[in-house]
């Protein structure tokens, strides 16, 4: 049984969509961060950075926090969503480093400022939106020839769908990045994701479609 700290993000959504795909059961613990939970002392001991998602393996009692470091630790120890034979390895954790240092702190930034506090920088509203349409551009351009991000369905394509999955706040033209909307909704089809998505807080309008 594995603890479930999080809430509906693109970081927490990534882990409950790889708890739903490995098949194992687990118990959600909500952390509103919209009201400072994730300051709690007790999540504290579990997130020392504070942030959402964070798990604690009851197999073992182990705690992990960090999306990234989170998948890594699930797709080993089910062997799952993560290719063990050299270059594939490789490859799927170089596509979920550019997630982690890239897609998700700036877009996280088109968040902070296009969809949240529009009108405050026009500078780095344009700075972060020129930044999204890059990345989208990357990622575009990496699925002409690959069905997913490296090659075969992964902890790579786990990560990084969940931001793209705001594709509105990002006022990108999903038009512009048709390998994008292929896999994007090839992957929003998938079973795992539809009920992982709505971990913890169930979405109204279900998972946006391009």
């Amino acid at each position: 049984m594995i603890d479930l700290y999080t809430w509906s993000t693109p970081n927490g959504r990534k882990v409950s969509i790889m708890l739903e795909e490995c098949e194992l059961e687990y118990r959600v613990h909500p952390i509103n961060i919209g009201k400072d939970e994730q300051f709690a002392p007790d999540f504290l001991d579990i997130a020392p950075n504070n942030k959402i998602p964070a798990i604690v393996d009851n197999d073992n009692g182990f705690s992990l926090f960090e999306s990234g470091a989170i998948l890594m630790y699930l797709a080993e120890k089910t062997a799952k969503f993560w290719a063990q034979e050299f270059d594939a390895k490789w490859r799927i954790m170089e596509w979920l480093m550019w997630q982690m240092g890239g897609v998700g702190p700036m877009l996280g930034q088109a968040h902070h400022f296009i969809k949240n506090n529009k009108g405050v920088s026009e500078y780095a509203e344009r700075r972060y939106f020129e930044e999204a349409q890059r990345l989208y551009d990357v990622l575009d351009k990496r699925l002409e020839d690959n069905e997913y991000i490296a090659g075969e369905y992964s902890i790579a394509d786990i990560a990084t769908w969940p931001w793209i999955s705001r594709f509105e706040w990002h006022t990108v033209d999903m038009n512009e990045f048709p390998n994008v909307v292929r896999w994007y909704k090839s992957i929003a089809a998938r079973p795992a994701v539809e009920k992982g998505y709505h971990i913890p807080v169930r979405q109204p309008d279900g998972i946006p479609l391009p």
